[in-house]
Formats: structure tokens, sequence, C-alpha cells
């Protein structure tokens, strides 16, 4: 994204322009910034043999996953329709691993049909793969009792963590593979999202890697992903080359213990795609209140709900007038809903300074790749929007705008 003439571009190509060709809302996507996130993160680890895989619940468009894949990125699922997704972007059964929370039986079998390592993070659901799947390969997820992450829904280790088998387990998973003659060739973990320190991650990388030496035929050790990105401008990045330089050093010296070399795995899902993605909105009324001037759109959290769902914030510009005088203003959605609004916290609306909008301007979401078009719905029976790729200075649409019929045709078929 670019400033040119005081208005909003990507590569050269204004929002006014995209709107106008493929309609408001839409989801913009810069294809050179999920490839550069990509090569980052590979270069920053010197260690070998390693893999990265995409937690694909981010952003699971199609397109987007074939440019992953083209970096030789594999697949992190959390569920069947993940599974699904990958196989049709072209990756292998191999390139794919599943690592589902609580599931139901018919989804276990779906993975074993497919072809894709599972990864169960409960005892119960290891004794019953093992009564059915004795003498196959899969993983594990250990909670290590250590969480992080931008806010306390997206915690994903630590006592209060529904994810994985707690650390303390280590001596009930080994008796289980035993049991059933199950081949447990990794361990994994998942701590939380939106890491921004690398001493969080590298603290509960050495709290699996303890628990790792009572594991004597892995084949990998993942560590999961929750690299964060800034989605404020005061936000410094994390240090990428701090981080794949203290995990290196880590692992390494972990292999050394271990007496053999171990392929050392991460999965991020946010950190590839979260600052390609932008929602484009059009602005339908300015409503001056008793507290707030209101700026209501023509998108709502159906399309976005992190602000609504976590109090996130996201950046917004006034695409039509980047350097304008600013003011205090809510921008809001269109929703039949008090929560929706996009400048806010935890604790509700929050004036946002920025430049003056009027009707039919447009207002531009950054950091909207990661967990929004993936977490929108139909709610008020409102159709999602279009997506849209840009590369080598040209956008083609990578997803139809969804109709009426899109979201009734299910209940017509009946």
């Amino acid at each position: 994204m670019e400033v040119r003439d005081n208005r909003i571009h990507f590569e050269g190509i204004s929002a006014e322009s995209l709107l106008e060709k493929y309609g408001s809302p839409l989801y913009v996507y810069e294809r050179k910034t999920i490839e550069e996130k990509a090569e980052t993160l590979l270069n920053s680890i010197d260690y070998e043999p390693k893999e990265l895989k995409y937690a694909c619940k981010a952003n699971t468009n199609i397109e987007i996953m074939k440019i992953i894949r083209g970096k030789g990125i594999k697949i992190d699922a959390v569920s069947p329709g993940e599974i699904y997704a990958a196989l049709l972007a072209g990756f292998k059964p191999e390139d794919i691993m599943l690592s589902i929370n609580n599931p139901s039986w018919d989804e276990i079998e779906y993975a074993v049909e497919k072809g894709v390592l599972i990864n169960l993070d409960s005892l119960s659901a290891l004794e019953r793969y093992g009564k059915s799947y004795s003498g196959t390969k899969l993983c594990v997820r250990i909670n290590p009792n250590v969480g992080a992450g931008h806010h306390n829904h997206v915690i994903t280790g630590g006592p209060e963590s529904k994810f994985g088998i707690s650390y303390r387990d280590v001596t009930d998973i080994i008796e289980l593979a035993s049991k059933y003659n199950l081949k447990i060739v990794g361990i994994h973990q998942h701590i939380g999202s939106g890491i921004l320190n690398p001493d969080i991650f590298i603290k509960a990388m050495r709290v699996l890697l303890d628990v790792a030496v009572n594991f004597k035929n892995l084949e990998f050790i993942d560590f999961g992903g929750g690299i964060g990105v800034p989605y404020r401008k005061e936000e410094s990045p994390i240090d990428i080359q701090v981080l794949g330089n203290r995990i290196t050093a880590e692992f390494e010296s972990f292999c050394n213990k271990y007496g053999r070399d171990l392929k050392l795995v991460l999965e991020p899902g946010r950190y590839f795609v979260a600052e390609s993605g932008f929602l484009l909105a059009t602005v339908t009324s300015v409503k001056k209140g008793e507290k707030h001037v209101f700026i209501g759109t023509d998108t709502g959290f159906n399309h976005l709900i992190r602000p609504a769902m976590y109090g996130s914030y996201h950046e917004i510009y006034n695409a039509s007038n980047v350097n304008g005088e600013k003011i205090p203003q809510v921008i809001a959605g269109n929703i039949c809903e008090s929560g929706d609004t996009f400048t806010r916290d935890e604790n509700g609306i929050v004036d946002r300074e920025l430049p003056a909008f009027k009707e039919g301007d447009i207002v531009c979401i950054a950091n909207a790749g990661a967990y929004g078009y993936s977490m929108s719905s139909f709610y008020n029976s409102r159709p999602r929007p279009a997506e849209v790729l840009i590369e080598n200075g040209t956008a083609r649409p990578i997803r139809k705008r969804d109709t009426f019929e899109d979201i009734f045709k299910s209940n017509l078929d009946l």
C-alpha cells in the first residue's frame, strides 16, 4: 500500500478504481507482502532440516495458499475442511498435519483416509485412536504451561487453555503409545497468537524441549506459530533475525544432547498474511451523535469480526483523503448490533483521530489479511465481499462476491 496524490493505491492501482470494478466492500491482498514475509522467516533460521507450515486458519483463500505453497511451505490444518482446501490448493497429503481439538471420530477417519498426519491433544483421543489405528505414526500436542497472546481468547497454552496434553502427563502419553504400538514421531505446542517478544517464544520452546527427551523416536519437534505483527504504528515488529538466531541456537544445543538432528518445525499463520490484506468499504452516512461522530459504512463485523470480538486495533485510513484534517470519529458497520464498530477496545467504543470522512469516501482497514475473511459470516443475511489479489501492478479476482442465492441455496435444495 502506498499514498499517491493523497489517495491510497496498491502497486499503482487506486482504491477507488478497485471498488469501481469489483464493488464495495472488498478485500484486497498484496502478493509481494506474502512472499516477502515467507522469505524473511525462511532466511532467519540457519538450522537444517527445518520446515515451515502455514497455519491456514488465518486465511484459506485457495490462491493465497498456492502462493505460500510456491515458497516451499507446508500446511497446518485444524479441520477436515482445511485439509480439503489444502489438497485443492495443490498440497500433497504428506505436506499436511491436522492439529485438531476435540475431534469427532469421522474427522479422524477423514484425515486417515486422506493420508494426513494427525496431531492429537488429549489422552482420551489418543486411546481411541490407538484402538483403531495401532502401529501408525502420529504427533501429540503438549500444553507447556506457558501461554501468550494479544488477548486472552487467543492464548492457547497454560492452565486456562483447552489445548494440549499437560507436560506433566508425559508418562501417560508414553504408556498409551506403548499399549497400542503407536509411533510418536513428533511433539507439538502452540502457546498463543500475536507474540512480539522473542523471550516468550524461547521460554515455551525450552519447556517443550525438556519434555522431548522423554520421547526416544522423534523425527520432528513443532514449536507452533504465534509470531505477531504490529497492528499499531507505535508497536515494534518482532526482530525475526534475532528470533531465528535464538531458535537455531536452542535447537542445535538440544539435538546435540538428544544424539541426532531432528527436524525443526514452525507454523505461523498471521505472520505470513496479516499485513498483506486490506478491507475497503464505502462511507454510507455521517451521523453526529451526542458523544460521537459515527461514520457508517457498507461493511461490518460480519466481514471483520476482530475488533468486536477482541477489541482488536486495526489502522484505519481515509483512502480518499489520507492527509486531511483529523477529527475524532467512530467507524461503524451496517450490522444490527451495538458492538458493530471498528474503532473500539475491549471496553467498547473509542474515538479515533482520523481525516474527516464524508459520504462516498473509502475506508481502508489495514492488516486484515489474517482472520478477516476466514472469520466472516452471513450474519444479518448479508453477503461476504469479493477478494482481489494485487500482483505485478495488476489486480485479479480470487473470490467472487456472494449473492443472496449463495446464502440460501442450501435451504432451497432440501
